[in-house]
């Protein structure tokens, strides 16, 4: 049985990469199961902040770290690698930090992996 997963991938060394060296990739996969219970705990989170105009935007981001970092990637990573390791604008295919950071919600809620990851994940078979 193969169960589905997620990556998000970080700047190893972000203070190197602003002094001109080239940016090391780690990429951290989520949890290999992921509970029904978990989904479903995604799918209020995004109903929570979908359209709330009395939560902040940083108070929707940190809902949703806290909610990554702790559920989907079970501590294997930390609000502050999120904040500091990945680049806002983006660097990847997956889109600038928020569209990364939605793009696992999305997956955790409904099990859809990006095209990146299905490709990824094809080739190691």
């Amino acid at each position: 049985m193969s169960l589905k997963r997620e990556k998000i991938e970080l700047i190893k060394n972000p203070e190197a990469v602003n002094k001109g060296d080239e940016p090391e990739i780690e990429k951290i996969w989520t949890i290999p199961f992921i509970s029904f219970g978990t989904s479903r705990e995604a799918v209020g989170l995004l109903n929570e902040i979908a359209g709330n105009t009395e939560l902040s935007d940083d108070d929707k981001n940190d809902k949703v770290i806290d909610f990554l970092t702790e559920k989907a990637f079970g501590g294997k990573i930390t609000k502050d690698d999120i904040y500091n390791r990945i680049p806002g604008p983006g660097f990847s295919n997956q889109g600038n930090a928020q569209e990364v950071l939605e793009g696992i919600l999305f997956f955790v809620a409904s099990g859809q992996q990006t095209d990146d990851t299905k490709n990824f994940l094809a080739e190691k078979k």
